[in-house]
């Protein structure tokens, strides 16, 4: 079952993201404590990305060398992320996630608008400085860390105002560094005891099935398809996320 997920999740990460909300409930129902269930599922989820990340490999050709700061910063956001989940109670951050992805649905949806109003003043989101994306970056990467529900939806946000408003350019970004910071982050839940190796390994199996099953779905989207998909899944895993957190 576990094994199972996986798939589902890494395909669904692969489109967009929010496959923790299949893989999280059903580690917890194996019987995993919650920071244990959440390591094991950083390791199981990062060969999703990765294998999804390859399934995007011609829109990465030739953008290796621009995307090490990227993903070294996700890397590092993460690995903080996760170290806080070790160290600190997660009630206050789990109240906060379902607000974090609505901001990022509201973000989906208005892109287009604002990459518009800065291409009318001469400004595409490739020439946006670092300083305003790597920061951005860490942030997201400390959320992928510290729990990662929706991290994609989230990323993809992100990517689209900063990096390329090109929803595919994005998604084959946000695979990669997604995958880079879940298997970082699962490296710091793993020195701490905090990752059950057999059920990670079940999720980590289905997911990169799932996620080089899902990237060439994922290509062939159109941008307005992928643009309702991360928001619907975005409003469902916020409606997810405060129930859970105010139940």
């Amino acid at each position: 079952m576990l094994a199972l997920a996986g798939v589902g999740a890494g395909a669904i990460n692969s489109v967009v993201g929010s496959g923790t909300l299949l893989t999280y409930p059903l580690l917890l129902a194996y019987g995993l404590p919650p920071v244990v269930a959440n390591g094991s599922n950083s390791l199981g989820m990062a060969p999703g990305g990765l294998a999804a990340a390859w399934g995007y490999r011609r829109e990465l050709r030739g953008r290796w060398g621009q995307l090490v700061p990227y993903v070294s910063v996700m890397v590092v956001g993460a690995t903080v992320g996760a170290v806080l989940v070790v160290a600190l109670p997660a009630v206050v951050f789990a109240r906060l996630v379902p607000w974090l992805i609505l901001i990022a649905c509201v973000l989906v949806i208005v892109q287009p608008a604002l990459s518009r109003r800065l291409a009318a003043r001469g400004v595409t989101a490739g020439e946006v400085r670092r300083d305003v994306l790597l920061p951005a970056l860490f942030v997201t990467g400390m959320y992928c860390g510290y729990f990662g529900a929706a991290t994609g939806i989230v990323l993809m946000a992100v990517l689209a105002l900063l990096y390329d408003p090109d929803l595919q350019q994005s998604n084959a970004v946000k695979n990669l560094v997604t995958g880079a910071a879940n298997l970082v982050a699962a490296v710091v839940f793993a020195s701490s005891g905090r990752v059950d190796l057999l059920a990670a390994v079940a999720v980590a199996v289905g997911a990169a099935v799932g996620g080089l099953l899902g990237a060439p779905f994922a290509r062939r989207l159109p941008d307005s398809w992928l643009r309702a998909l991360l928001v619907i899944t975005g409003l469902v895993a916020a409606g997810v996320s405060i129930a859970r957190a105010y139940a």
